[in-house]
């Protein structure tokens, strides 16, 4: 049997120290995920820059950043580092037996319960030795996961798409007024906004898209509207808005039809809005994460998704993936 060439096994040891430190943005978090000293991690990136002949991370103290060397090397070796690493899954699958590993999903509370519980019930019966994990999440921390490869992917809703991501949508929900059942606007066949401007409405957190999204059509239609409660959760505003506290504009998603609440579509104001699957751009996707994409969507493979039209919004990009409504 020949002998492994040593120094290819340094290098691979040396890129995989850098990969992960470029990925956490920090040499102890590397060493840590790499179960070895930080000393040590530190000389295993040292002896690359050493044997290429560049500097691949600025230094501040503990912070690192990588310099244009060290994003070009970044692009080259992490298909190569998360290819070996999946190597014994890739093998499995080819043998036609996807049944050991590990998947981590991002998602948030709305995808959790109205959408993955079915698929994540079906995956943990057919797959009982891959430790599945749900990572629940906002939008802001299901983004730093994605980039950090702490996750496979995530499930949730985007409005933009950043240039480092993919988004591929799977469902599309329908936006709704809902309203408790004896509200004045009840027995109106259509709601307009000035119907709605002089009823208090309540809703999700002011930092997620939802309500930006929300005054920027009232602002664009120059109505006035009024919050009485702010509130995290749909199963959460659903209950207020049955108790009669206020009506709220939501997506089809959170609704079951066993509410005791009236609804009222909204889609000539609002986008209808979909929900689906988002991961990094150039991301190796292990034969778990295959298996469970295509639980989601038999195509998802065979789809070439063109990327979705931007809508204008006034949130910030690592808010715009509604993991958390």
């Amino acid at each position: 049997m020949p002998v492994p060439d040593t120094n290819n096994l340094n290098q691979i040891r040396q890129l995989r120290a850098f990969c992960h430190a470029a990925q956490t943005g920090s040499i102890s978090k590397a060493a840590q995920r790499l179960k070895i000293s930080q000393p040590a991690a530190s000389l295993q990136i040292q002896a690359l820059e050493k044997d290429l002949d560049t500097l691949l991370f600025e230094r501040c103290g503990p912070k690192i950043r990588l310099t244009p060397a060290g994003e070009l090397l970044l692009d080259m070796a992490r298909p190569l580092v998360e290819g070996l690493a999946r190597l014994p899954d890739n093998f499995s699958a080819k043998l036609g037996t996807v049944n050991t590993g590990s998947l981590d999903i991002a998602s948030g509370e709305a995808t959790l319960l109205y959408i993955l519980p079915e698929i994540v019930n079906q995956f943990s019966s057919e797959y009982p030795q891959i430790d599945l994990k749900m990572h629940n999440v906002t939008g802001h921390d299901g983004m730093a996961l994605l980039r950090a490869d702490e996750v496979d992917f995530a499930v949730g809703s985007m409005i933009d798409v950043p240039d480092d991501l993919v988004y591929h949508p799977i469902y599309d929900y329908q936006p709704a007024l809902i309203m408790c059942e004896d509200h004045p606007l009840a027995s109106k066949k259509t709601v307009s906004l000035e119907d709605i401007s002089p009823y208090g409405l309540v809703l999700p957190p002011r930092h997620l898209s939802t309500w930006s999204l929300l005054d920027l059509v009232f602002q664009q239609h120059n109505v006035p509207y009024n919050v009485v409660l702010e509130v995290g959760g749909w199963e959460v505003i659903k209950r207020y808005v049955e108790m009669g506290t206020g009506i709220s504009i939501v997506t089809s998603i959170c609704l079951r039809g066993n509410e005791n609440l009236v609804v009222k579509p909204m889609d000539n104001y609002f986008p209808t809005r979909s929900y689906g699957v988002v991961y990094r751009r150039g991301k190796f996707l292990s034969p778990q994460a295959k298996q469970f994409l295509q639980m989601m969507d038999n195509d998802f493979f065979a789809k070439q998704t063109a990327p979705p039209k931007k809508r204008q919004s006034k949130s910030r990009s690592d808010d715009t993936l509604i993991t958390s409504l």
